[in-house]
């Protein structure tokens, strides 16, 4: 006979990591019916990443943080980076999914959808290509600034969208929580999870008593549960120490009579 007890606190003890087992069996589906979902003309394109783990999530949070600051002048844009920064913290594993021709293999349809008259010209003409070939190493360093690097194929773009609607599907049929977030897939790109993607949509999943994704506080970075717990184990070590009784002593005398 075996046992296997799951619970969700604390964090990344043996028997909430048992819990997160599930969220990763999830993620594998959600990975499946992304690869499965319909693309133009059936073509090969999307990619998928499932990262777990502590150290994976605050590599994740960090990035999502220093990106956070990268539109300085725009208060919502780091508000809503640093939340979702947080968001991550409390994830169970992160689901990313790539598209690695949506930069430099075209439908070449010619229907102009990427930039208008040019039709797939658009996309040619603004890359460095060769023989009818799009390099995207050749100038890569100086757009490695730009948070999405366009041009990109548009019918491929929107099938990577059905992959992503895929995979949240199954995360409602499964009953784990799941949002697709931009921060978390401009991070995602960054660090390299979906290698050969030049748009990767990053999808957190969690499979906690409460959805970590809403319902969220103003100033959640100062708000989170972390830092309730981090405040409160200051709080009651101080509180120890208000009183000036010697425990062997300080207890009041029992009155006669009282067991």
């Amino acid at each position: 006979m075996s046992r296997l007890y799951m619970n969700d606190w604390p964090p990344y003890a043996k028997a909430d990591m048992n819990r997160r087992d599930g969220s990763l069996l999830a993620a594998k589906l959600m990975a499946n019916a992304a690869q499965t979902a319909p693309k133009a003309g059936g073509i090969d394109q999307v990619e998928c990443c499932i990262v777990s783990g502590e150290e994976e999530m605050e590599l994740i949070a960090r990035k999502i943080e220093e990106l956070a600051d990268e539109n300085s002048k725009n208060k919502m844009w780091k508000r809503i980076f640093r939340t979702e920064a947080i968001m991550v913290r409390e994830t169970d594993c992160v689901l990313f999914i790539g598209n690695y021709r949506v930069a430099d293999s075209p439908l070449d349809l010619g229907c102009g959808v990427c930039g208008g008259a040019e039709k797939c010209g658009y996309v040619y003409n603004r890359r460095h290509s060769r023989y009818g070939q799009i390099d995207l190493v050749e100038g890569k360093k100086d757009r490695s600034h730009r948070m999405v690097d366009g041009p990109l194929c548009s019918i491929f773009v929107g099938d990577l969208g059905y992959a992503v609607g895929g995979a949240t599907y199954i995360a409602k049929q499964l009953f784990v929580d799941t949002r697709p977030l931009i921060s978390v897939s401009i991070a995602g790109q960054k660090l390299g999870y979906c290698p050969n993607s030049e748009m990767v949509v990053g999808l957190p999943i969690s499979s906690l008593p409460k959805n970590p994704y809403v319902d969220v506080l103003p100033d959640y970075h100062l708000l989170t549960r972390d830092k309730a717990v981090k405040q409160l184990r200051k709080n009651y070590v101080v509180s120890r120490m208000v009183h000036w009784f010697d425990y062997r002593s300080w207890y009041p005398k029992e009155k006669k009579g009282d067991e």
